[in-house]
């Protein structure tokens, strides 16, 4: 169970009638509504933990469960039907086969489904330790944002110490995703651009190029990063991102570029890209289809384009990903000075996890509005009581 408390949250619950014995509280989705208004605080049955499984007290939001909210994300085979992909929590119960884990153990963890809830039964190789001086909100706004950050730049896009990287959108709200084998979209979770910068940030790389729409986001960039030396800002509505990327690098260009847009930015991207560089594509904000271009620069200049998404994947690949995370990432936001430490952070490489708001899950239909506002810059949590 949580041990942090909401008494007037539990009261609000109360008096929604929902019923403790033998159940748990979950967001449920009324189809006969419209928007977020199809969110409700229900009751369903508990899940027990299965081998190699975990029961946890859990509490999340996500951005890419706006989708699944409309009905135009299918969950993966084997996954619950109830929203949301990461939480926080403590132990409660454990199946068989748990390792080294203890009821009571306070973790956190990515999961395909199941974390608008107030129990999720997870594998353990998606649990993280939480460490006591964080707190559940942080502990939940990690994992989706983080990973699918770790994953493009260092998994996939192999990025070194010393070289130069652009990430496009580093401020920005809905990102679609390309089609799935279904035919539809997946979606990238505003947070995904800032949580890159700080772990490019913690790469020691030369140069930082990041794109945004407007001067408040860009000013809560530098904010962030902190070394005007190393972040490059640059509003793509009216500046040439490709020609000050070409400026400050002498010409050389980007070694990796994360880019979410897509169509409106590809033939700048292909020239901005160095010798050898390497694009991971996270979306299609512009749109999926190029009228005209040319992909001489990709044979000339060597390039690798890779597209990637994260929920699809396997299970055995996402708990991979989570472990290594854990390992190499992990340790710069759980620092035991993590209250301060953008002021004493290890020579500016401890990273900041991004809060916008923090609603009681009574609240779910107000957290949804607000992230479909498209206005915070961080993450939106629910807590659960």
């Amino acid at each position: 169970m949580v041990s942090q408390t909401h008494d007037d949250v539990k009261l609000s619950l109360t008096d929604l009638g929902i019923n403790y014995v033998g159940a748990m509280l979950a967001i449920l989705v009324n189809n006969e509504r419209k928007g977020a208004e199809k969110l409700y605080v229900g009751n369903v049955p508990i899940p027990d933990p299965q081998e190699r499984q975990v029961l946890v007290k859990a509490f999340g939001l996500n951005r890419m469960d706006i989708l699944q909210r409309e009905g135009q994300y299918p969950v993966p085979p084997g996954a619950s039907d109830i929203l949301g992909v990461e939480f926080s929590g403590t132990i409660d119960k454990l199946g068989s086969d748990s390792g080294t884990w203890s009821v009571g153990d306070e973790v956190f963890g990515l999961a395909t489904g199941g974390a608008y809830a107030e129990y999720i039964a997870i594998g353990v190789e998606f649990i993280l330790p939480k460490p006591r001086a964080m707190s559940w909100e942080v502990a939940a706004s990690i994992m989706e944002n983080y990973v699918t950050a770790f994953q493009s730049l260092v998994v996939i896009g192999l990025l070194k110490e010393n070289e130069n990287v652009l990430i496009h959108t580093g401020a920005s709200g809905t990102l679609k995703g390309p089609p799935l084998e279904n035919g539809h979209t997946d979606i990238v979770s505003k947070g995904v651009g800032t949580a890159a910068l700080q772990i490019a940030n913690s790469y020691g790389v030369k140069n930082i190029f990041t794109t945004a729409s407007s001067a408040e986001k860009l000013e809560f960039l530098q904010t962030l990063i902190a070394n005007p030396n190393l972040l490059h800002t640059i509003n793509y509505k009216t500046r040439d991102f490709e020609k000050e990327i070409k400026e400050v690098t002498n010409g050389r260009g980007v070694d990796v570029l994360i880019d979410f847009v897509g169509k409106s930015h590809w033939d700048r991207n292909l020239a901005a890209l160095a010798l050898d560089g390497r694009m991971v594509m996270l979306g299609l904000l512009s749109g999926m289809d190029l009228e005209k271009t040319s992909i001489a620069p990709i044979l000339f200049k060597r390039l690798h384009i890779i597209g990637s998404t994260l929920r699809s994947r396997s299970p055995a690949y996402q708990g991979e990903l989570v472990q290594r995370f854990g390992k190499e990432i992990f340790p710069l936001i759980a620092d035991e000075r993590f209250g301060e430490q953008m002021r004493d952070n290890k020579g500016g490489k401890a990273i900041q996890v991004v809060i916008h708001a923090v609603y009681p899950i009574e609240e779910i239909v107000k957290a949804h509005q607000d992230m479909e506002s498209d206005k915070s810059i961080g993450k939106i949590v629910v807590a659960v009581p």
